[in-house]
């Protein structure tokens, strides 16, 4: 993120955004320098094979494959590859990082050094010309840095790596090619000028096909001859030599900032007139919304208020002046009822108490990002934090379910400290395995392995669990919350609402706006995920994130006081609703993305991109509704905290 052509005046703004390249100058934990001596070896480790654009600019595949997946067949090390160590995150993200059979030796060139022969047969062949033409690129890794291709943003001229190259490409006349020599261009930096001091700040590759002719030596060559490019024959057998050349490059590049070529943002003026058009309109909404209501209920409490301490009997055309009140603002009419228990009040506190838990490790996990912890050069960082965090926040949900369900009365305590920790998780997790089973049958890499499966549900149930447990048991050993108004024994009925209040209507008005403030940044994560680009922007995450939380609370409470004042005091899901609303526009728009820029041939990747879309909205729903309820709570106890009722 450049910030001397776009940046706002605002100091603050300016220092939130450059924290994530202010935190990249330190050594995290994790993430410390390589440094190596000219001849040393430089192990290069390969990761999954995933899909990214093809030349038509959609996504023909959501499924990733083992690098060393017997179809594929690429050369392996001497007994076999070994699998590198890796976060529960990076597993969880799909990583499957294992050694090579490349050998890269520190400031030392080679050409043209033979991996081995292999033999394509038609079916295999087949196989791999599809994977092809569905855009499956290699990922390598050096240094912990991703082997990328080099490429030119034509819109503002600058250049920068983009992680993976592809297996092949598709020519002109529809011919698959298939690339089977990689040069491989490693970028070092002197450490202080010390030439036996060398760190590695950059990996290029670049992919040819070359059909060999005769058999090329296993040692590495002077030059590298040039042959025609070849394609997989589809109706026989071809042989395929895999060779590969090494060219180290003297770079000024420090290690701190290796980074920065890997991060590019397309048009950042999008980003910049898009956060700057959503806080405007959320600061105009809010202030609007502020000062209708602050007037509004001014009036109102001052006006109960006086009427409370005058012998309303003694004057005349009293029964007008009643009237005259009721007509203006209801809110006070319904003060006997406010507060009465909901209707399903276990299922609302225990969405509640996983919504604060969702909602609190969302802002820990953007402001760890916000200050480098989660940086790209520590793989699975983000997935391991997010796991962790919503595991140790078990606590804060089952004490806000405890509490929640205790001020509606709710009297199955024992089915509250059950369902709290073991619901919503186990509606994720059920749907996450569900969409796993087609990751298996598809043999793809992306599949979570079975042991992992089982570490996941042993730190739910041996650390989430008795937290949330412990969290319930204070909640419900603490003080009820008091209403500030008593709540009369019999219900009063509800007037007709007009339409805009309805709930259908409220949901869809409620739920736009809070989508708006996030719509923009939300198309970039959803680049990230899926086409395998890395998402870095968390300062301009940690502004929506803010932008999202405001306008979700103030638009839910301006329907609330809209619906008290229209007499109807069914508040509690229609505030949980409304708010939570903004997770069906986030399907929508989902699905919308599935049309425009996915082309999924088969069933499988449709469900598995359906799927995570639908999981990732819940959570969301669960997370906006939780907001606009307590945000509505507040309001509530508030108003009605502020007026004398005999």
């Amino acid at each position: 993120m450049q910030l001397k052509n776009h940046a706002p005046s605002g100091a603050l703004l300016a220092s939130l955004l450059v924290a994530p390249q202010i935190a990249s100058a330190f050594y995290l934990p994790g993430v410390a320098p390589t440094t190596y001596k000219p001849g040393e070896l430089v192990p290069l480790y390969v990761n999954s094979i995933r899909p990214v654009a093809a030349p038509d600019a959609l996504l023909h595949s959501v499924v990733s494959y083992d690098y060393y997946q017997p179809h594929f067949q690429f050369c392996q090390p001497e007994g076999g590859p070994k699998s590198v160590g890796e976060s529960l995150g990076s597993i969880l993200f799909g990583d499957r990082i294992k050694t090579s059979p490349f050998e890269l030796k520190m400031k030392q060139n080679e050409t043209c050094k033979m991996l081995c022969p292999t033999t394509y047969k038609q079916g295999v062949a087949i196989y791999v010309n599809d994977k092809i033409r569905q855009g499956m690129s290699l990922n390598w890794l050096v240094d912990g840095l991703p082997a990328g291709q080099r490429i030119k943003d034509e819109l503002t001229g600058t250049e920068f790596y983009n992680p993976g190259f592809l297996m092949g490409q598709v020519d002109g006349d529809d011919h698959v090619i298939f690339n089977n020599h990689y040069d491989i261009l490693i970028e070092y930096h002197e450490v202080s000028g010390n030439p036996d001091q060398l760190r590695v700040v950059g990996v290029l590759v670049q992919p040819e096909s070359k059909k060999y002719t005769k058999d090329i030596p296993k040692e590495s060559t002077d030059v590298c001859p040039n042959f025609e490019p070849f394609e997989l024959k589809e109706d026989g057998e071809t042989k395929v030599q895999f060779t590969y050349s090494v060219y180290w490059i003297p770079s000024q590049t420090a290690w701190a900032t290796r980074w920065d070529k890997y991060l590019h943002v397309f048009d950042p003026k999008i980003h910049w007139f898009s956060l700057i058009n959503s806080a405007v309109i959320v600061v105009f909404l809010t202030l609007t919304v502020m000062s209708v209501l602050v007037r509004a209920l001014r009036k109102d409490i001052a006006r109960y208020n006086r009427l409370d301490q005058i012998n309303l009997d003694d004057l005349s055309g009293t029964s007008a002046l009643e009237d005259g009140v009721q007509e203006d603002s209801g809110w006070k009419l319904v003060h006997g009822d406010v507060f009465r228990t909901p209707s399903y009040p276990m299922l609302l506190s225990v969405f509640l108490g996983n919504g604060a838990q969702l909602f609190v490790m969302t802002g820990f996990t953007i402001a760890f990002a916000l200050l480098g912890f989660l940086s790209p050069s520590n793989r699975g960082s983000l997935g391991t934090i997010i796991l962790f965090l919503y595991t140790i926040l078990g606590f804060v949900g089952g004490y806000t379910s405890a509490r929640i369900y205790k001020s509606m009365g709710g009297e199955k305590w024992k089915m509250n400290i059950i369902l709290t920790p073991v619901l919503v998780p186990g509606i994720v997790f059920g749907t996450f395995f569900l969409l796993n089973l087609f990751l298996w049958a598809k043999e793809s890499s992306g599949a979570v392995p079975f042991t992992t499966m089982l570490v996941i549900i042993l730190i739910w149930f041996i650390i989430s669990v008795p937290l949330s447990v412990t969290g319930s048991w204070l909640g419900f050993r603490a003080a009820a919350i008091e209403p500030p108004v008593r709540t009369n024994q019999i219900p009063r009925q509800i007037p007709p609402v007009t339409t805009y209040l309805k709930p259908i209507p409220s949901m869809l008005l409620v739920g736009i706006l809070p989508f708006g403030a996030i719509f923009v940044e939300l198309y970039f994560i959803m680049s990230s995920i899926w086409f395998s680009k890395i998402y870095y922007m968390f300062g301009f995450l940690f502004l929506c994130y803010g932008l999202m939380i405001l306008t979700c609370a103030t638009v839910t409470i301006l329907m609330v006081y809209f619906l008290l004042c229209a007499e109807n005091y069914n508040w509690q899901w229609r505030a949980f609703l409304a708010a939570g609303a903004s997770a069906g526009y986030i399907f929508l728009n989902a699905l919308l993305y599935w049309a425009s820029k996915l082309s999924l041939s088969g069933l499988a990747g449709s469900v598995l991109y359906i799927g995570y879309s639908a999981l990732i909205s819940f959570l969301f729903f669960i997370l906006t509704g939780s907001i606009g309820f307590f945000s509505s709570w507040w309001f509530v106890r508030k108003i009605y905290s502020s007026i004398k009722i005999d």
